[in-house]
């Protein structure tokens, strides 16, 4: 259990790096945003780099971002059912939940993006708007991106298991999200 927990660990490390930089990307994205608006209102001028680099930051933010949330316990469950549940019983359904759902998802899903990435990088296929970015780089986010949330679906899995055998504090704490 001791190496699953480094690995979980790792994993818990790499996201929440990754959920930084997905926060940096929602700052650029608005200053990047910003700044487009003025120029083509100021000046006249405008490029489609520009906006297709917000959407590129957006795919980030919203993929990177999804393994961060997990982390953090941030993501959305059925409320009605899981608070009333005692701390072993979340566990469970986490547990259950991940293994089931996520990881099945999210591995599908992975394997579905890669060749949509490969076909794009073969390609090297280029935005069709004038000024437009290389497409293979935002497509790479998606496989990659899945990729990460299963990873951490998995780190999930094994703190929970080492909070149902004592060897971590339990914590099943889920912040309601208010209505």
């Amino acid at each position: 259990m001791g190496f699953l927990l480094k690995f979980a660990k790792a994993v818990d490390w790499l996201n929440e790096r990754l959920g930084w930089s997905a926060n940096i990307c929602v700052l650029l994205s608005c200053l990047v945003s910003a700044i487009n608006a003025m120029i083509r209102y100021a000046f006249d001028n405008s490029s489609n780099a520009w906006l297709e680099l917000q959407w590129y930051m957006f795919a980030i933010v919203v993929m990177f971002g999804a393994s961060y949330t997990l982390q953090k316990n941030e993501h959305v469950r059925v409320d009605v059912v899981y608070m009333g549940l005692s701390d072993r019983k979340k566990i469970w359904v986490d547990i259950i939940g991940t293994f089931v759902f996520l990881l099945p998802a999210c591995f599908l899903l992975a394997w579905l993006a890669w060749p949509f990435f490969m076909q794009s990088w073969n390609q090297n296929e280029m935005s069709s708007n004038s000024g437009g970015l290389l497409r293979w780089p935002v497509k790479l986010i998606l496989p990659v991106g899945f990729g990460l949330l299963a990873l951490q679906g998995i780190s999930e899995i094994i703190k929970r298991f080492a909070m149902l055998s004592g060897r971590i504090p339990m914590d099943a704490h889920y912040e309601r999200p208010e209505q």
